[in-house]
């Protein structure tokens, strides 16, 4: 019985060993096959991986030089190497930077001309202040309920009492500013 059990035994492994063999010919045929296809897979993939890696590090790097540059222009903001470092490598930190110090010196010129930047916060906020500045009304996504009072103070000045009322009465009472239009109406308004 143990020659014939050892003779099954060996039949099952030789019929194991002979699928596992085909099925590794089947493999390699299907490599062959499909040989370029993967190999383009392959690539493509360490193409895009390899690629995104490097963009990630070229603009971390220009963060970088971007940071720098501002921190150095905190310091001296007539430094035209920073500026341009700045400008070159982050051009919205660049018009944040320009209206700030637009802003401190009063620089009008300045602010007409980031009121014209394709940035729409730059260019909201630089003409409302630009407005302020000149004394002249202001308008404002951004500054809408400010840019009211700040109206209606106009308004006030020139003794036109009721477009100061109406400009007053635009603010909705879930804004910050209502409080403020609320006691502008009551002590100034209401008084006259």
């Amino acid at each position: 019985m143990k020659i014939s059990e050892t003779i099954d035994e060996v039949k099952k492994e030789l019929s194991s060993d002979e699928q596992m063999l085909a099925s590794a010919f089947k493999i390699e045929k299907l490599y062959k096959k499909h040989k370029f296809k993967l190999f383009t897979v392959v690539g493509l993939a360490v193409a895009y991986f390899g690629g995104t890696t490097i963009m990630e590090s070229i603009e971390q790097s220009k963060r970088e030089s971007a940071n720098t540059a501002l921190l150095t222009l905190e310091t001296d903001a007539n430094n035209s190497n920073a500026l341009e470092e700045l400008k070159s490598n982050n051009p919205a930190l660049f018009e944040l930077f320009s209206y700030q110090e637009a802003l401190k010196n009063s620089d009008t010129a300045k602010l007409q001309s980031l009121s014209s930047s394709k940035n729409s916060i730059i260019s909201d906020i630089a003409s409302y202040h630009l407005s302020v500045i000149k004394g002249e009304e202001a308008e404002s996504k951004l500054y809408d309920d400010v840019a009211k009072v700040y109206n209606a103070s106009l308004n006030i000045k020139a003794r036109k009492i009721s477009e100061a009322k109406d400009e007053l009465e635009l603010i909705g009472e879930e804004s910050p500013a209502y409080t403020i239009s609320k006691m502008i109406k009551h002590y100034t308004i209401k008084g006259k």
